[in-house]
């Protein structure tokens, strides 16, 4: 998955507003208690992201 396609289905899962504030301030145990953004930052695939994205909160099955 592509950085791009990353950010297309936050955006559309959680608004284009919140998904940047979510990424940045959303701390996950999926992504090993990292944030989105600290995930990515260390070097984590964006498939791997999306799908800790998925486990954590309920992504409608059409974005998954």
């Amino acid at each position: 998955m592509r950085l791009t396609e990353f950010w297309a289905r936050m955006r559309e899962s959680f608004g284009p507003a919140y998904a940047e504030s979510f990424a940045r301030d959303h701390v996950m145990a999926e992504l090993g208690g990292r944030t989105v953004m600290e995930a990515l930052d260390a070097g984590w695939a964006a498939k791997d992201v999306w799908r800790g994205v998925c486990a954590a909160v309920e992504v409608p099955a059409h974005l998954r």
